[in-house]
């Protein structure tokens, strides 16, 4: 207990000597910066319906004053539009309601026809169960323009008016048939009980470790997040990265006799009748009927057309599918890679692989696809690894190793226990190494401050990396919508995923880093969202990171 007070009590003064250090020593304006942030946002004001009652029991790291402002500006980049405070008990009556909702396609500027590189306009006009309008913001939704027959598909960018509509601008990058869809994955009241639950109850998902001496052991209850009890803690804070975790030590046996890492359980407390939010076909991932057409003609593009640009979206969408293949907008040229063609771009390469089972999925695909890639048995559990493989004859080193708690595998042992920064500080990286990570889905219940301070750690030891070794590649994969039953929603949701893709893009904006974009790749696609994307999603994914290890034919 004292060494986490001792932690809070360090941030706080830390957290209060920002603006002193920064407008004193840098003279520099903190509230001109917010402003510029919120007028990214498109003037998002922040959510602010319940009190950070985390901060009581969730141990933090102390920050440096440039981090410490650098996280309560990410925590402004990502506020949600306030929504109204629910009724208690709830009634779905005055909440958003796909089957009363609707979107419409408007006419092209200057009307007349649409020709490749114009782009699309939609507004949406969200109800409630009683068919009135809406007059707030807040709803979670997610736009796609897709061709099957193509195997096109194309991310619509979707804008929050405040006040019951929003609006999905979508590339025009195919010719042919572009069919419109808008999907409702939460209503703003559904959000509200999201974001109440992870500041109320940041441990609802709880973790646990066996302590053995001999033939004795005990199992006790460990978190970031331990609520105070007389029980006294374990500290296994990383002495390096300066991560938190603590558990709470057993009556019997001492601190140094734990042996592994397990996920525990999960508590659900939702207040009365909350779970009418989250139904599936009612109001959770419900797809939006058009008023009007849904889709629209393509034409070719004209002769000297230049691109229209919406005014109101700031960045478009990374690529598009078209006929199976994913397109990149950004200059990147992607190449279809076969198995005789991946050998040799991964020739004489070392390959490292650090994340959850989203980046598993890729060192079991190369460990598929390349015949003489053999994994070597190092007795690990299928789920939990550390997993090696070798190709001798061509000098290829796959490596994957899970990241460090909180993560939900079972029984991972804790010499196993590795945090991403420490293990690419032990790397020397060069023109022949490849640092593949993901790290997000494990990190949707706990208070977005901790899942900050993980990104800053892990991009301190990416800069360190690179000044060292400049000719490293580092390839990073983002966040991905999945499939949502309750459970899921509440442990894992989209709109938590979405908000921790947006703060991992933002941590490692301007580095020489490449992205892998899990978000765009899934939702662009016809196959339904999984937390573990398909295998011709996967395949997708991959032909992007071998055309960043290999930009150039013959790799």
């Amino acid at each position: 207990m004292n060494t986490r007070a001792c932690i809070r009590r360090e941030y706080s003064v830390i957290f209060l000597a920002v603006a002193v250090s920064i407008c004193v020593l840098y003279k520099v304006d903190i509230l001109g910066i917010l402003h510029k942030v919120n007028s990214a946002t498109i003037n998002v004001p922040r959510v602010s319906t319940v009190p950070d009652v985390h901060r009581s029991f969730c141990a933090f790291q102390p920050l440096s004053p440039n981090d410490a402002l650098e996280e309560r500006l990410l925590l402004d980049s990502i506020a949600w539009p306030k929504t109204p405070l629910l009724p208690a008990p709830l009634s779905l009556e005055k909440t958003s309601d796909p089957a009363h909702s609707s979107f419409t396609i408007l006419p092209r500027r200057g009307r007349g026809q649409w020709h490749v590189g114009d782009q699309l306009e939609v507004r949406i006009n969200m109800s409630d169960f009683q068919g009135r309008p809406k007059k707030s913001g807040g709803d979670f939704l997610l736009a796609r323009l897709h061709n099957q027959k193509l195997g096109a598909g194309v991310v619509g960018q979707v804008m929050d008016h405040l006040n019951g509509s929003y609006s999905a601008v979508f590339p025009l990058p195919w010719e042919g048939d572009a069919e419109v869809e808008v999907t409702l994955v939460h209503s703003s009241e559904a959000v509200t009980v999201l974001n109440r639950l992870t500041s109320e109850q940041p441990d609802r998902i709880y973790f646990q470790s066996l302590f053995r001496s001999a033939s004795f052991s005990e199992t006790t209850i460990c978190n970031v997040c331990l609520r105070p009890t007389k029980q006294p803690l374990c500290n296994y804070t990383d002495l390096r990265t300066g991560e938190p975790w603590f558990c709470y030590k057993p009556k019997k046996l001492s601190c140094d006799a734990r042996i592994n890492h397990a996920m525990g359980k999960y508590k659900q407390n939702l207040r009365a009748n909350e779970k009418k939010l989250f139904q599936s076909g009612v109001n959770l991932k419900v797809y939006l009927q058009a008023s009007g057409p849904a889709n629209v003609t393509v034409l070719p593009k004209k002769k000297g057309q230049s691109e229209v640009k919406s005014s109101s979206v700031k960045s478009g969408p990374s690529g598009y599918y078209y006929q199976g293949v994913w397109r990149a907008l950004g200059g990147t040229t992607i190449r279809q890679f076969n198995n005789s063609t991946i050998s040799q771009c991964l020739k004489g390469k070392e390959v490292h692989m650090y994340g959850d089972s989203t980046i598993r999925q890729w060192f079991e695909y190369l460990n598929a696809a390349l015949p003489d890639l053999k994994e070597f048995n190092l007795h690990s559990l299928k789920q939990v690894g550390p997993f090696m493989a070798l190709d001798y004859a061509n000098n290829i080193l796959v490596t994957f190793r899970c990241h460090g708690p909180p993560i939900r595998f079972p029984k991972v042992p804790t010499s196993e226990l590795r945090y991403i920064a420490n293990e690419i500080d032990g790397l020397t990286g060069g023109t022949n190494t490849v640092v593949v990570f993901s790290i997000w889905s494990h990190f949707s219940t706990f208070p977005m401050e901790v899942y900050i301070r993980r990104l800053q750690s892990i991009r301190r030891a990416v800069v360190r990396l690179l000044d060292r070794a400049p000719g490293t590649v580092v390839i990073i994969r983002t966040a991905n919508p999945k499939a949502l039953m309750l459970y899921e929603t509440i442990t894992n949701s989209d709109w938590y995923s979405l908000q921790r893709d947006k703060v991992l893009r933002a941590v490692f904006k301007g580095l020489k880093v490449h992205l892998i974009d899990a978000w765009e790749m899934v939702l662009a696609h016809h196959l339904p969202h999984s937390l573990h994307p398909q295998p011709p999603i996967i395949k997708t994914m991959m032909d992007l990171l071998l055309s960043y290890i290999c930009p150039k034919n013959g790799g």
